[in-house]
């Protein structure tokens, strides 16, 4: 290679010839750029001369002979625009990854520091009989009363709706007519659902009513509609993953958390909203807006439970996450939600982006009924061997005066005072850790082990069609020359992360930002469990002269150490016990500038 070409592109091309990835043809190959065209003759020029050669003619022909080193990979499916942007991206983004990571964990050679995450587990019986884990005491709610209004009834919790079932003041029936009614009524507007399973949640709904009919009472979600996002399969139902391509595609499974739902008497209303291969709020269907912002899109690919659970289009509803996308959807529409501990919920029939990330979650009404809908999808699934019984503490019998909890410099201080005056010793924190490469290892670790479970589609060309290119189909074909070595290298950075985090997780818990991109990508990696708590509404940039009831929302992260989901529940409970924050409904029939506000009084604080 001549001395002409900057390091870091020879640097590349040795990626080409050592990753070892698996993939097929096409007809505008990288196999054909000796037959290459002018247009492609210019395109390698120009590229040679914004990467600073001074012989342009020498670079082009090298950066040539160096893409057709693709053939050897079985890589020559790629074009040679994609070739170039592949080169582009491996120089920009995976190198200074790489260089980082291997600073961090490969400075020393043989022995056992720093191990990897990635763990073989040889133990054959992986069907034994699982540890009892015990339910959690739920609160028993007096006095509800049914409302004379649906509106009333749509913005009711779990609990609450829960009772109005179990005293007969309301059946399943009733309340599948009146989420199924909202469903239809604003998805127009939010474009939030992708199906509505409606023959299937009149059936579970009377077979809910007539199980009560016979003094049979499976708990609190019995005869409750919810929603699940659409990368959960559910039979004779479609499961679009959100994306163009598999819009039609349906996979006759059950997916688990579907199962542990239906078992505690819940009922399916609605396939909701995600983001296109679960990619933020875009999707074959146009994009999910914000109820508390028209204008607004939802973020995140849990863009339709999100936005569903905010405008009281469902009770609640099952989101995912892999980096981000309960968090911020949960904050940008204003819900209380959950990301639990990592391998808390089973995965079998979830669509999958990367294994060693992806979690499933509930978007409620409050951090009550995150803990009901936690209690029930919770749990060891036997063909998700990242999936275990954790022995949760009960989130409603916390004594939350015995613990202490940090707050961060961009912690909501309205919380930090709230729980203070509920006897909470509340101190000032900082995470410390010296791993500087959170974010790098972040998107390796999601990239490759989604380019694992999606390499047909990218061989084949169905990312061409994917709704926003500079999505997956770039991230993905970045993903190609990763080696194998700087997958491992990233993993082991991972651990020397949980380690650090660990030793510096010296409280009980903490609050935080919960959308902070850095904290975002270190509780994924680590495993933390987050719930994300309205802590309060401001408004909208440049409102109308004449006012407008649009509202941009505020929150903050509660956080936990692994498998204490329960410590982050109980403070959220106790803070929602004495705010309102979580009770306010979004203008969703008013959609117009001049509206104005209608808010949940504030209640006087009993600290």
């Amino acid at each position: 290679m001549s001395s002409d070409l900057p390091l870091t592109w020879t640097r590349f091309f040795v990626f080409v010839f050592f990753s070892s990835l698996s993939v097929g043809s096409s007809s505008a190959s990288v196999s054909q750029l000796h037959h290459s065209n002018n247009n492609t003759h210019r395109l390698l020029v120009s590229t040679c001369t914004k990467m600073g050669s001074k012989n342009t003619t020498e670079c082009s022909e090298k950066l040539m002979e160096a893409v057709r080193t693709f053939k050897l990979l079985d890589s020559n499916f790629f074009n040679e625009r994609k070739v170039l942007e592949i080169t582009k991206g491996a120089t920009e983004f995976n190198i200074p990854i790489i260089k980082a990571n291997r600073k961090q964990v490969a400075s020393k050679n043989g022995g056992l520091h720093n191990p990897t995450v990635l763990i073989f587990d040889s133990d054959w019986d992986r069907e034994q009989a699982q540890g009892m884990i015990k339910t959690f005491n739920y609160p028993s709610l007096s006095n509800v009363k049914k409302p004379k209004n649906e509106e009333d009834i749509a913005f009711m919790s779990v609990l609450e709706l829960g009772t109005l079932i179990k005293t007969k003041q309301i059946t399943s029936q009733e309340l599948t007519r009146i989420f199924l009614r909202r469903l239809k009524r604003y998805n127009p507007v939010l474009k939030a659902v992708v199906t509505y399973t409606e023959e299937l949640a009149y059936k579970q709904a009377k077979e809910a009513d007539e199980l009560l009919a016979q003094g049979k009472y499976l708990g609190p979600l019995h005869g409750i509609p919810y929603g699940l996002k659409d990368i959960v399969d559910v039979p004779k139902y479609k499961t679009t993953w959100g994306s163009t391509t598999f819009k039609n595609q349906v996979l006759n499974i059950e997916a688990w958390v579907y199962k542990r739902l239906k078992s505690a008497g819940a009922v399916l209303v609605a396939k909701l909203v995600t983001g296109s291969l679960a990619y933020d709020d875009i999707w074959f269907g146009g994009r999910t807006r914000n109820p508390w912002n028209i204008e607004e899109f939802s973020t995140g690919s849990s863009a339709g439970p999100a936005a569903c659970t905010s405008a009281g289009m469902v009770p609640f509803a099952i989101g995912s996450e892999s980096a981000g996308s309960i968090t911020y959807p949960a904050s940008r529409c204003g819900v209380t939600a959950l990301r639990p501990t990592f391998g808390t919920v089973g995965r079998t029939g979830v669509m999958s982006i990367a294994e060693s990330l992806d979690k499933l979650g509930p978007f409620c009404r409050s951090a009550a009924d995150c803990a009901i809908v936690l209690d029930a999808i919770r749990g060891k699934d036997p063909d998700d061997l990242s999936s275990k019984d954790i022995p949760f503490g009960d989130p409603f019998s916390v004594d939350i005066t015995k613990l202490t909890v940090g707050y961060l410099e961009d912690a909501e201080m309205e919380v930090v005072k709230v729980l203070a005056a509920k006897g909470v010793n509340m101190v000032p924190f900082k995470l410390n850790y010296t791993v500087d490469s959170v974010q790098g290892i972040l998107n390796f670790t999601m990239d490759i082990e989604m380019l694992a479970h999606f390499d047909e589609w990218q061989r084949s060309g169905q990312d061409d069609v994917y709704e926003a290119q500079e999505q997956w189909p770039l991230e993905l074909s970045r993903s190609r020359v990763i080696p194998a070595v700087d997958y491992v290298q990233a993993q082991r950075a991972r651990g020397k992360l949980i380690r650090e985090v660990k030793e510096s997780f010296t409280v009980d818990a903490f609050i935080g930002n919960a959308t902070d991109w850095e904290k975002v990508c270190l509780g994924n990696l680590v495993g933390l469990p987050v719930i994300v708590v309205p802590t309060g509404l401001k408004s909208i940039s440049n409102p109308p002269s004449s006012g407008t009831r649009r509202r941009t929302t505020i929150n903050t992260g509660i956080y936990a150490p692994p498998n204490h989901d329960h410590i982050a529940l109980a403070l959220s409970i106790a803070y929602q016990s004495v705010t309102v924050h979580h009770k306010q409904r979004p203008p969703i029939d008013d959609l117009g500038p001049t509206d104005t506000p209608v808010l949940i009084p504030p209640r006087r604080l009993h600290l």
